[in-house]
């Protein structure tokens, strides 16, 4: 099997557009291009579905900070966790020592 191109999104934009001017068919711009016809139509049919989208990017922006401030709020919340159970492995520590006497790691092969 042949090896599959990958086409940037600018240069799928700029070759839309020259399609879009109208200056030349699009079989003339993908025989120039050495692209498939079918597969300059599929770009231009998903540039102009989405062309909306630049003008209310917004959409993008606000799922991103909304997925962000989920994350900072994950993070926040693992911190407190990781705090948490700090501060039970020292307060076993500490009742370890208590109970056992300083020194019960060598003495029960305690891997920490």
């Amino acid at each position: 099997m042949g090896k599959k191109n990958v086409y940037s999104a600018e240069y799928k934009s700029k070759i839309v557009i020259e399609a879009l001017q109208g200056e030349k068919s699009i079989g003339e711009i993908a025989t120039r291009e050495n692209i498939n016809p079918t597969m300059l139509k599929n770009w231009k049919t998903e540039f102009i579905a989405n062309a909306a989208n630049a003008f209310n990017g917004s959409k993008s922006e606000k799922e991103a900070k909304r997925i962000a401030e989920k994350e900072k709020k994950h993070k926040e919340s693992l911190e407190r966790e990781v705090g948490h159970l700090t501060m039970q492995v020292n307060w076993l520590k500490k009742k370890s020592d208590e109970l056992f006497g300083s020194g019960w790691e060598e003495k029960y092969d305690y891997p920490g």
